[in-house]
């Protein structure tokens, strides 16, 4: 008898590598990256930007499993730790979806951010929160995501990066909601 194997399911994943590429520090060039991640079994590897945005496909379904075997690979191959957080597509599409960014002015002083979080952590703040002078603002948390704005016109230097790691730890990483539309276009070019 000859059975007939169904194809294995294979999910869309980003990871997101963490304090990479800054300041000359970390260095991990984007041709290097994607040779390693396509060394994992792992296809359709596409880096985007130098900060370390990597879209891919796996048969893995478990992102947690993902992120410790990027991570340990990365850090023997270059050296040094290289946190990861993974999120499957669905997400990415989900935030997209919903643009809670959408009734903010964008202005050449207004950053938009989303920060992946490892954990969900959950904490005391009320959201949307702001800070005192009302240069960063936490518009909402969903699951491990949060979305924030920074305005970099008010006085002061604004201390955003801090706001985020005293509420929800350090093991987070923010990208530019630009970004996160240039992963966007990058999967519409795959299709």
């Amino acid at each position: 008898m000859n059975k007939k194997t169904s194809p294995i399911e294979k999910t869309t994943y980003v990871a997101f590598l963490r304090g990479i590429n800054v300041g000359g520090h970390h260095k991990v060039p984007m041709v290097e990256l994607k040779k390693e991640m396509a060394k994992m079994r792992f296809t359709n590897v596409e880096t985007l930007l130098n900060s370390g945005n990597v879209l891919f496909d796996s048969e893995e379904d478990n992102p947690i499993n993902l992120e410790k075997e990027i991570s340990e690979r990365l850090e023997k191959t270059f050296g040094f730790p290289v946190p990861t957080l993974i999120r499957n597509i669905d997400l990415i599409y989900d935030l997209l979806n919903e643009d809670l960014f959408k009734n903010i002015t964008v202005t050449k002083d207004i950053r938009l951010y989303v920060s992946f979080l490892r954990a969900d952590t959950k904490t005391q703040v009320q959201l949307p929160w702001s800070s005192d002078d009302g240069s960063y603002r936490i518009l909402s948390k969903k699951d491990k995501t949060v979305l924030s704005v920074l305005d970099l016109s008010t006085a002061g230097t604004p201390h955003a990066m801090e706001a985020l790691e005293r509420f929800y730890g350090k093991d987070i990483t923010t990208r530019n909601w630009n970004t996160i539309k240039r992963i966007e276009k990058k999967l519409e070019s795959r299709s």
